[in-house]
């Protein structure tokens, strides 16, 4: 499974788009693209939403258990 960093990369690179100008298009502050490349985890999840909405995925909160079942 891709990290979170690499799926946003891969994909704002596929559509041929600098961070800032993707920034500018999802919303957010070009702080929050690079930390979310960067990989860092203190992360704003109605942020990191923002984000992905451009590619029509969404992060939300699993129970543990649901996690290990898949």
């Amino acid at each position: 499974m891709k990290s979170l960093s690499e799926f946003v990369k891969e994909r704002r690179k596929k559509v041929n788009l600098t961070q800032e100008e993707f920034a500018e298009r999802t919303g957010v502050a070009l702080t929050v693209i690079r930390k979310i490349e960067q990989g860092k985890t203190n992360m704003n999840l109605d942020k990191v939403n923002l984000v992905l909405k451009m590619f029509g995925h969404e992060l939300v909160p699993m129970d543990s258990k649901e996690v290990k079942s898949k």
